[in-house]
């Protein structure tokens, strides 16, 4: 009897400590570990909504009838536009899902100018990682605003927002993982390092204070004069910049503060753009200063080009590509590493590069049913039995939502401003509060949107997944949604104009 209770007491006294250590261990485990487990859900990756996604867009091509509007030249502009009178539904022309790997393969070879800026631009980078300038370049800059990011991020978020003024976001893509790096080195995570490249440039592009691509097509179509209304959009530029800079360097602190409550954490702790100690990132010697001093070069002739020149995406290329052969020079390498090194930053791109594919190839679904234009007449039709007051908050919404069908800028204006301009007349809304609201639907939608190329290119090259993004964006998106519809309101009431 005794030696069944010391062997009870010494299997209890055991199974104690066991479950002890037990919850020791999940005390010490990160919040979202615990949950993870409990959960048991693993998000799927971005390839699998993406293929979500164009599933769905084939099965509404099944569902949506066939519908298109006749296009004709605008004498005004010169431009193609829609007929705003003359939709009219056609035979139906549902996607045969077989064909859908087809349409995945053309959208690769339709945008491979923006997949080779994609390759070649993470050579690049990668090149200046190999002889340790940008890591050089990351410790001076730590050292100075470690305990200021209220300063650094502002900054270079008005960089990119003024520059997006007349430039798409998607001209930063090879520019990610050097704002992720930052990030990184100042505690804070990737979204933070991504979040000043494409918020900045949201605020900048979707303000829509110069854009020629957007608010020059939508004048033109409207008959204004060019530019024109650019004063009440430089304060919505200045409204959103606040609020926009507010949101980041708000959930910037906090991560700086509790790490573990970033989206990306896990992933973050084993970032390639992650390095150790700041001695570890070695000083900036003449070498490194020569290929800093070459990157700058080449961003600003990339910039120059894009403005003054009307470069696209083969252009900027073709500067990345001479770019990493002149940063391997200058590095010391022999014309063997230059490539090697080369090569590996290619690689790291490769996922950036089908994303777009398959992002493209849902517009590429929505055409080839022909339920695009369906989709525009429906809206334009809600919009109709909407009370004037409410009607530019209507086509801020109808603008977010046909977005998500139609993401060029300009085929949106040049589809959606013909039906809108007439209906704002009808309505007593004036033409340029139309195209505000065509402004900010348009371009403030881009960042969460997995067919955005901008967003999903820059998400990519910076190692960042859609799901994690989302996390930290859909709040900040429905804030803005309601500054937009703010904005657009005061713009009614004080009659926005000319027209």
């Amino acid at each position: 009897m005794l030696l069944y209770y010391t062997k009870y007491n010494r299997k209890r006294s055991t199974l104690h400590d066991v479950f002890q250590v037990k919850n020791e261990e999940r005390k010490t485990m990160p919040e979202k570990a615990i949950s993870a487990k409990k959960k048991g859900f693993t998000m799927p990756h971005t390839f699998v909504i993406l293929f979500v996604i164009i599933a769905i867009a084939v099965a509404l091509t099944w569902i949506i009838p066939s519908g298109e509007y006749a296009r004709v030249e605008d004498p005004v502009s010169g431009s193609t536009v829609v007929d705003a009178t003359s939709f009219q539904y056609v035979e139906d022309v549902s996607v045969n899902p077989l064909s859908v790997p087809m349409m995945i393969v053309e959208a690769f070879v339709d945008n491979a100018d923006l997949i080779t800026l994609i390759l070649l631009s993470g050579g690049a980078i990668y090149m200046l990682t190999a002889a340790g300038a940008l890591q050089a370049l990351v410790a001076v800059i730590v050292r100075r605003f470690s305990n200021r990011v209220e300063v650094f991020i502002p900054l270079l978020m008005l960089v990119f927002a003024l520059i997006c003024t007349t430039q798409g976001v998607n001209t930063f893509i090879g520019f990610a993982p050097i704002t992720v790096m930052l990030a990184l080195s100042l505690g804070l995570d990737s979204i933070v390092g991504v979040g000043i490249i494409l918020l900045g440039g949201a605020v900048g592009f979707a303000t829509g204070t110069l854009n020629v691509s957007t608010t020059l097509v939508a004048q033109k179509i409207a008959e204004l004069p060019n530019y024109s209304g650019i004063g009440y959009r430089w304060v919505c530029f200045a409204v959103f910049y606040v609020v926009t800079c507010f949101w980041l360097v708000r959930y910037a602190k906090k991560i700086q503060k509790n790490p573990q409550l970033s989206p990306m954490y896990d992933l973050d702790q084993n970032s390639e753009f992650k390095s150790g100690s700041l001695d570890d990132f070695g000083h900036l010697d003449t070498r490194k200063t020569l290929c800093i001093v070459a990157l700058v070069v080449a961003l600003v002739i990339i910039v120059y080009g894009c403005i003054e020149k009307g470069w696209d995406f083969a252009e900027q290329s073709a500067v990345f590509l001479v770019l990493s052969v002149v940063v391997g020079l200058i590095a010391g390498f022999d014309l063997n590493k230059i490539c090697t090194e080369f090569l590996k930053g290619t690689k790291k791109m490769l996922g950036a590069s089908f994303i777009i594919m398959f992002a493209r190839a849902i517009g590429s679904v929505l055409s080839a049913g022909m339920i695009t234009d369906t989709i525009v007449h429906a809206m334009a039709e809600v919009l109709t039995g909407l009370p004037a007051a409410l009607l530019g908050v209507g086509m801020l919404a109808a603008n977010t939502l046909i977005n998500v069908v139609l993401t060029s800028g300009s085929g949106q204006a040049a589809a959606v401003m013909p039906i809108m301009i007439p209906l704002s007349d009808l309505l007593g809304v004036t033409r340029q509060t139309c195209i505000l609201s065509f402004n900010f639907g348009d371009g403030f939608c881009n960042y969460i949107l997995p067919t955005s190329t901008a967003l999903m290119g820059i998400l990519s090259a910076g190692n960042v997944p859609y799901d994690r993004w989302m996390r930290f964006m859909w709040k900040l998106f429905l804030v803005w949604f309601v500054v937009g519809a703010g904005l657009v309101v005061i713009a009614q009431l004080m009659n926005y104009g000319p027209m």
